[in-house]
């Protein structure tokens, strides 16, 4: 298409969303973009290379500028990317599809695409670490045994330090690829554990950091370890506000300003009522918490959930969870 239109973004209100990343780097490649009260208006004329440095390090706006600068035969070098599993997995796609590109895995990639795709292939992506970190939060919080299979390790590796670090044991299976035949997978069993608060903070970075989107599943976690935990999460303005709908639960949460939460623990919960907030993580961790709580808890407005986790009540209900 010459020109099209799409809507403004959505998604978890936890703060501004702005398209500057995505809009910088896309019209550096010749993309014309308007901006209008309730759509972009997005055009463009001949694409061409570019040497281009993101202006933040956003996984979507990796990827974007990525499946853009596949379709420009000519070089592309795009820095300041995140190396996160969603990048490389597209470029994995990408390159089977006849894109050459260098630096997977680092924040500088180097892309010679193609001018047209007329290829039959068969691609399947790998599994993805963010509902690892759901499963383990969930069996760290009930007190369970879990054995999570098929966890991309390599995007684990510092979530599960930390919780080793709180004194939580794991046996971990040796690795084996994933069937895109590059990410290495592994099987993790989550042993019940008494866990401690750690003395530092923890908090998200691009990868090989803590995945911001695993930030969260730290917070039930945090309730059942002795002392004084504190998670930053510096990334969005309003999301460690919904941290506390945990104290519904019996939590003890508090907020030091809009991005700091320190939990004390460890914490009885019970079961309680609440309305999910609309922010998909934060929604999680609520169901996680209420896993983990004596009675029969409530929670409403479960559509942020949804759109997240496929079919979640009747997969927690084959481990052993209870949910109508």
């Amino acid at each position: 298409l010459d020109n099209f239109a799409i809507p403004h973004s959505g998604g978890c209100k936890m703060g501004k969303r702005t398209i500057s990343a995505h809009e910088g780097a896309l019209k550096s490649l010749g993309l014309k973009i308007k901006t209008t009260d309730t759509h972009y208006e997005v055009s463009h004329g001949k694409l061409g290379g570019a040497d281009i440095t993101m202006l933040e390090a956003g996984d979507t706006s990796a990827i974007n500028t990525l499946v853009l600068a596949a379709q420009i035969p000519e070089k592309t070098i795009i820095r300041f990317v995140p190396p996160n599993y969603q990048v490389q997995e597209v470029c994995f796609f990408l390159q089977k599809l006849g894109v050459q590109i260098e630096g997977i895995g680092t924040t500088t990639l180097t892309v010679k695409g193609k001018d047209s795709f007329n290829k039959k292939i068969s691609y399947e992506n790998t599994e993805d670490p963010i509902e690892s970190m759901m499963f383990i939060s969930a069996a760290i919080v009930t007190r369970s045994k879990l054995t999570i299979k098929r966890c991309p390790i390599d995007f684990l590796r510092l979530e599960m330090e930390k919780l080793k670090g709180m004194g939580q044991q794991f046996i971990v299976s040796k690795t084996y690829l994933a069937k895109n035949g590059f990410t290495s997978l592994v099987d993790i069993t989550v042993l019940p554990s008494k866990l401690k608060a750690l003395p530092d903070k923890i908090h998200p970075l691009p990868y090989p950091g803590i995945n911001s989107d695993n930030l969260p599943f730290f917070v039930p976690i945090a309730t059942q370890a002795k002392g004084t935990t504190l998670i930053h999460d510096w990334m969005w303005e309003n999301r460690a506000i919904y941290f506390t709908e945990l104290n519904r639960l019996g939590a003890n949460i508090h907020l030091a300003d809009p991005h700091r939460a320190f939990i004390e623990g460890p914490t009885k919960m019970t079961a309680a009522q609440v309305v999910c907030p609309p922010a998909l993580r934060p929604a999680m961790i609520i169901l996680i918490a209420m896993l983990g709580a004596q009675g029969t808890s409530t929670l409403r407005n479960v559509y942020s959930i949804r759109r997240g986790y496929e079919e979640i009540a009747e997969r927690l209900n084959s481990i052993g969870a209870e949910i109508d």
